[in-house]
């Protein structure tokens, strides 16, 4: 997860409440920013959709927001901790399609961290198309070899989907749930935002060229091979450094999410 330098630098960026560690309030302010730009880049569905964060130290808790509300209401500390073993829905405070959903990915995979699923217009439209994902521009080959689908099989309130939602996102960075939305998960808020925002992108581009009926160029699969590399050493390294500039457009909106 992202980490700050120090327990004093975190403490900078809100007072760590009693009893809660450094780590897990940076990784509470870091999805609190994830569900404030999801609202920033129009993404959010009222009070629907979710983002969920794994809990440092505690592998089997996870945050996710509060079902009652707006992703521009969120902060640091009214997430609610849930643990993915439960079997919840809204009388516990937190959405059963968005637990049953984020607690399901985030148990499968250990070395996921972060997990954002939207349904914007685009999103649900451009995962209607049988054909899928094309490799049609620089967003799109960031997937190449790491997306998958699962088909439509109603509201996700049915714990017995979790393995087959699984089993189809394999150790992809992406899903594309069929007439339904997106979903993209990554070992941090930054890469599990990141993504989401370039799979919104290819979606988009891919979208607006098939209306035009030109033929299109693909990106032979050599060069998609090596630019998704290339895509993982950028996160791996220098990409690190656009999540604070994130965050700083956050601070000039409305800082209170890190309280």
């Amino acid at each position: 997860m992202n980490k700050p330098t120090s327990s004093a630098e975190v403490a900078k960026a809100g007072k760590v409440p009693a009893g809660m560690s450094a780590e897990e309030w940076q990784a509470r302010i870091d999805l609190a920013a994830v569900y404030r730009l999801v609202a920033h880049y129009g993404w959010d569905d009222v009070i629907y959709n979710h983002a969920s964060m794994r809990v440092p130290g505690e592998p089997r808790m996870f945050l996710m927001k509060r079902h009652e509300l707006l992703y521009t209401e969120v902060t640091a500390s009214n997430l609610a901790k849930v643990s993915m073993d439960e079997d919840l829905d809204e009388s516990s405070g937190v959405n059963r399609p968005g637990f049953t959903l984020h607690g399901g990915v985030l148990a499968a995979r250990p070395d996921v961290n972060c997990a954002l699923h939207m349904h914007t217009e685009i999103g649900m439209a451009f995962s209607a198309l049988k054909h899928g994902l094309r490799m049609l521009s620089q967003p799109a080959v960031r997937f190449y070899n790491r997306i998958g689908y699962h088909p439509y099989e109603g509201l996700t309130e049915d714990f017995g989907e979790r393995e087959r939602i699984a089993r189809n996102l394999g150790d992809g960075k992406a899903l594309v749930m069929r007439n339904h939305g997106l979903l993209t998960v990554g070992r941090t808020a930054r890469d599990a935002f990141v993504l989401m925002e370039h799979l919104a992108e290819a979606a988009d581009i891919q979208m607006r060229l098939e209306a035009t009926g030109a033929e299109l160029i693909e990106i032979p699969p050599d060069v998609c091979a090596k630019t998704a590399e290339q895509f993982d050493a950028h996160d791996r390294g220098r990409g690190q450094a656009d999540w604070p500039a994130y965050i700083r457009i956050l601070d000039g909106i409305d800082p209170g999410f890190r309280t």
